[in-house]
Parts: structure tokens; sequence; C-alpha cells
């Protein structure tokens, strides 16, 4: 999910997401990847913690605040976001989420989402307004954990992702023609 629907900026503190980072490649729809479910996460190991690392890194690269392991290509159950907090917008709140789950979800609220995979598009999605959600670290702690706002909105659009639906899926069949439409442009605007 990235920054400029909600108008939001950040400079993030990234120092608590290790030495050796990469940036990894961006899959921009209509890439296959995108429209296929992921796999769950089994083995929690050093590889996963920098794999994990490298997606925060890429996320923060393409001013992201969230980041889902499919858009980078990789087909498995896991998404970083670093959601700023309004009276602190430069600490890091950095999670790595793996097998997520709602467990619970109240309320609703439409906001006009960006994805990194969707480059300068812009649409308005109804989402749960908070949620309770289970989910493993990179260490392979399991936590349960309330998110309301931009944080639960946020949670449910990378969640989508490794579920294989990308949020022009919540548009009408003609919304989403002008969607693509714009993206296309987007993508030829240099």
């Amino acid at each position: 999910m990235s920054l400029f629907a909600n108008k939001l900026q950040a400079t993030h503190d990234r120092s608590n997401i290790g030495d050796e980072m990469a940036v990894l490649e961006l899959k921009i729809f209509p890439a296959d990847i995108l429209r296929s479910p992921t796999d769950k996460v089994t083995d929690f190991d050093e590889a996963l913690a920098k794999t994990a690392a490298d997606m925060a890194e890429t996320m923060y690269m393409e001013n992201g605040i969230g980041l889902a392991a499919n858009q980078v290509g990789l087909s498995m159950q896991m998404l970083v976001m670093d959601v700023p907090d309004e009276e602190n917008p430069t600490a890091s709140r950095l999670k790595t989420i793996i097998n997520p789950e709602i467990l619970e979800s109240k309320g609703e609220v439409t906001w006009d989402e960006g994805c990194l995979s969707f480059p300068g598009l812009s649409v308005p999605v109804n989402r749960a307004e908070t949620v309770v959600v289970r989910y493993f670290d990179a260490k392979g702690e399991r936590h349960e954990e309330a998110m309301d706002g931009l944080e639960a909105i946020c949670l449910q659009h990378e969640m989508d992702h490794l579920a294989g639906i990308t949020f022009i899926d919540y548009l009408s069949p003609l919304k989403r023609k002008l969607a693509l439409r714009e993206l296309k442009k987007n993508l030829a605007t240099p």
C-alpha cells in the first residue's frame, strides 16, 4: 500500500531492519503472481528474516506503508508494514506479519487506497474499521493484535494481496476498466 493516497509522508527509522538489505524487484499489475494465492510459511529461519528485511527496505524505497511478498515475486504468506503514528510520524512501527488470520472485524470505512503494484492509481475501497489479527513474526513467535484506522486498512489491503486479490477487484466492472486505463496511462508516462 502506498502513502500517496492518504497524503501521509514520513521518514522512517530503519535501524531495526538489519545491515545488509537488498531492494527487491517490485511486480507491477498485471504480473501473474499478483493474482495467485500465496503459500503458508513453515520455516522460520535466517533466510526468512533476511527476506523480511529486504521487503521492508523495498517498501521504504518505494515510499510505501505496506508490502506483500507476492508484490516482490515471492509466493509466501508474509507482509511487512510500517504505518506512521500521527503523534510521532518518523518513529518506525515496522511489523513483519506471517500467515495472518483475521479473527474479528468491526465497522466499515471507505479509504482512497494506493498500491505500489499500481503506480499512481488511487481508488476508494470499503474495509473493516477495526480488526483482530493472529500472526507470526519472523522469529516464529505468535501474536494476536487489535488494529484500527489506517493500520487495519493497510493490513487488509496486504492480506488481500496474499490471497491473490487486488484493490481494483472491489470496483464495479466499469470503474475497474477506467482505473486500468488510468494505470496504463500512468505506466506510459515517464
